[in-house]
């Protein structure tokens, strides 16, 4: 089963799943602060139509090209989001499963069209649906790797920035902080994020990626510090396990694995974690009733005393 590891190319998509994962779990948790997490899901699908029209333009599968198509079609999709909230009395998860439904649409039926053109059914874009980290080659690592380092040194970098700006923008505005340059900020690494990765988890599941393992931390710590640090380590858990154990079986969709891990681990939090765990919650409400019962009797006693 370990003999997978041995192979080179497999040790380097399993450390860029991971790397991958750490970032997406870090940018997950700035999402659910931000109270932004459908967002992730809505660009996600809304990256696909980029992603085979630059491989139209090209002719060729080439990831950074792909990656600056995705990213183009996510912010059109995100432009879109924002005008329609701004100019209608449309609400914003309404415009998002709009934009979501719209754009994922229009990517299937582009892929559609690929797929039946000559040799189109050999360019392997139906791993952009679920995710095949086991089709990418070392430049497809390499380029995922970089991007996913970058965004986690931004959100690392700029940490204080970043926790002001969620949680007291106003108080960020007094200090001069540019509201509108750290919403286009966010904006672009949320983007880079789900473009990076939705070749080896895919544009329907990326979403999981980064909702599952920012929730699963909030079960273990109140910090806003420690959250990251957490959801990141998930993530990265997540990204590593699933990949090998899709790596494991041929033609095994690398998304579904990931997301299983993902999941696995989130409910362990659930059950187990010392911020409002299932278990946690139990013990607490046991012994105070312990206590109450305690008081009951020690009052019934000095009662009957007196």
């Amino acid at each position: 089963m370990f003999t997978i590891l041995l192979n080179s190319n497999t040790q380097w998509v399993l450390f860029s799943t991971m790397i991958f994962g750490i970032a997406a779990g870090t940018m997950g948790c700035l999402a659910y602060w931000k109270r932004q997490s459908l967002m992730s899901d809505a660009l996600a699908h809304a990256a696909l139509p980029g992603v085979v029209i630059a491989f139209l333009l090209l002719g060729e599968k080439n990831l950074f090209v792909m990656i600056i198509g995705a990213s183009i079609s996510a912010l059109i999709g995100a432009s879109f989001i924002q005008w329609i909230r701004s100019s209608t009395r449309i609400s914003a998860d309404t415009a998002m499963g709009m934009v979501l439904s719209i754009f994922f649409g229009l990517g299937i039926m582009l892929l559609t069209v690929v797929n039946r053109t000559s040799g189109g059914n050999q360019s392997g874009l139906d791993s952009f649906i679920f995710g095949q980290a086991a089709s990418m080659v070392r430049s497809d690592v390499t380029t995922m790797l970089i991007l996913a380092l970058a965004v986690i040194l931004i959100v690392f970098i700029a940490f204080k920035e970043w926790k002001i700006y969620l949680f007291d923008p106003e108080f960020a505005k007094g200090l001069g902080l540019s509201l509108k340059w750290m919403n286009g900020l966010y904006t672009t690494i949320l983007v880079t994020t789900i473009v990076i990765g939705i070749q080896a988890v895919g544009v329907i599941l990326i979403a999981a990626l980064l909702i599952i393992p920012s929730v699963s931390a909030r079960y273990w710590t109140q910090s806003f510090q420690r959250m990251i640090i957490i959801s990141a380590l998930f993530g990265g858990a997540a990204g590593a396990l699933g990949t090998f154990i899709s790596a494991l079986g041929r033609g095994w969709p690398t998304g579904p694995f990931i997301v299983i891990v993902a999941s696995a681990l989130f409910f362990l939090s659930l059950f187990f974690g010392k911020e409002k765990g299932i278990l946690i919650k139990y013990l607490q409400l046991k012994m105070q009733k312990r206590l109450v019962n305690i008081h009951t009797s020690k009052a019934l006693r000095t009662k009957g005393v007196e």
